[in-house]
């Protein structure tokens, strides 16, 4: 009798107690349970935590708030809750700051730098990189040790690898993936006593394994891509799939785009097939729900991974299928035009039908393209994502080239080709795009050659 009247105590200790806000009760670990609609709710019920008068180390209570408000931003892509997590992180850093509180204070500079980071990623805004080292850097300069720490390290390795990733080559790129061994193994150390630092010190694997795919992908460097996958691979064997499901979920998609950009880039069909399988796996543990822009994002690169196999087999089905995944994907990012992975996702779309167009003979699918490309245009703004719009100018160029091509008829085709190269052009020299500027001038030579 008395063991059941202490667990009917603890059991309504909360009634008796301060009111609880949220599902989580300030816990970051338990944020990847929730679907983005309850994600949501819980930052507004975050908010209302650190607001209330009665609330205890407001500070605290406010760089909650803030990292529940970018892991929203970071699901969905809304502009506004990335903009309430940075305010939420400014203020907890103030707090922190006029109670003389240093840890608290680096920990609240670097989910500022984070919310900066984020912004630079999913909206195109390289400026707010150069924010981003400023906060890292001050977090870095005022702790020695603690989650701040290594967390500005992580922060910090990841700018400087997205500043050098067109210009590395393949001995600094692994001479860069041994800078992250430090902060990747501090972080770990805290993990065994602070639980969100596991999915932390998986992000930090993640962001080590992203930048040696890009690395991979420009050399054209199996071995790299390989690190790439095993990396993956490895921060995914170090979560839970069923208490940390997003991280573990994009630990695998990482991993099957991995394999499949190494069997791009080695012109290997099996390696592009299984990193194709992978990703469509991956798909079947993550739903729109949980996660649209993750969920949009996976679309996108298993579309790309089925546009290889397409280009390396010749099978108009694997075009069919992977404008089906584009489609799929633009119902979610139709919801943030700003974002530049939807004008990236319009015009390899084209591409794909343009493919399927030549190798199928069938007119009518390049009609539907250069429509879709043509709306696609008018929704792009030349001042605010330059190079979304350029790449959209030259993914349409390809369309009337493949017109030219596929009747042998030239109907005005070349002109508006041309012109549509000619502004890409300027647009990827002025902003030092040497790849996309040598598939641009390629173009103009191909349709040069066949005026000739």
């Amino acid at each position: 009798m008395f063991e059941l009247g202490r667990e009917l105590r603890r059991f309504f200790a909360a009634d008796r107690g301060k009111p609880v806000d949220g599902l989580t009760g300030g816990d970051s670990s338990l944020l990847e349970l929730l679907d983005s609609q309850l994600l949501a709710q819980e930052a507004k019920a975050a908010d209302v935590a650190a607001g209330r008068i009665s609330a205890k180390d407001k500070p605290r209570r406010r760089l909650e708030a803030a990292i529940v408000w970018r892991e929203v931003a970071r699901r969905t892509g809304d502009a506004v809750a990335l903009r309430k997590a940075a305010a939420g992180a400014e203020t907890a850093a103030a707090g922190f700051e006029g109670a003389h509180r240093k840890d608290g204070w680096a920990r609240a500079r670097c989910e500022q730098a984070y919310c900066a980071l984020l912004g630079a990623e999913i909206f195109g805004d390289p400026g707010l990189n150069a924010a981003a080292e400023v906060a890292f850097k001050d977090a870095r300069v005022s702790v020695r040790g603690g989650l701040a720490a290594p967390l500005a390290d992580v922060g910090l390795l990841a700018i400087e690898g997205r500043r050098v990733l067109d210009s590395a080559d393949a001995d600094e790129a692994r001479a860069f993936f041994d800078r992250f061994n430090a902060p990747i193994s501090a972080l770990d150390a805290i993990a065994k006593r602070v639980t969100a630092a596991r999915a932390l010190a998986a992000e930090a694997r993640l962001i080590r394994a992203d930048l040696l795919c890009g690395w991979g992908a420009r050399l054209k460097d199996g071995d790299l891509l390989d690190m790439a996958a095993a990396e993956a691979q490895a921060a995914g064997e170090r979560l839970d799939n069923a208490y940390e499901p997003l991280t573990w979920v994009r630990a695998k998609i990482l991993h099957g785009q991995a394999l499949a950009l190494r069997g791009e880039s080695v012109g290997d069909v099996d390696a592009l097939a299984a990193g194709a399988g992978a990703l469509a796996l991956a798909l079947d543990n993550l739903t729109r729900d949980h996660s649209p822009l993750d969920w949009a994002r996976t679309q996108v690169a298993l579309a790309q991974a089925l546009q290889a196999l397409g280009e390396a087999s010749s099978d108009a089905r694997a075009f069919e299928h992977a404008v089906s995944c584009y489609d799929r994907a633009s119902a979610v990012l139709k919801e943030t035009p700003t974002l530049p992975l939807r004008g990236q996702a319009a015009g390899s779309r084209a591409v794909c039908l343009a493919r399927q167009a030549e190798i199928t003979g069938d007119c009518a699918v390049l009609d539907v393209a250069e429509a879709a490309m043509k709306m696609e245009l008018a929704n792009l703004s030349p001042g605010r994502d330059p190079v979304g719009w350029a790449l959209a100018q030259l993914h349409l160029a390809r369309l009337y080239e493949a017109r030219i091509t596929m009747t042998g008829k030239e109907t005005g085709e070349r002109a508006k080709a041309l012109m549509a190269l000619d502004v890409a052009l300027d647009v990827f020299a002025d902003h030092g795009l040497r790849s996309l500027s040598v598939l641009a001038y390629d173009a103009v030579e191909r349709l040069s050659t066949h005026d000739a």
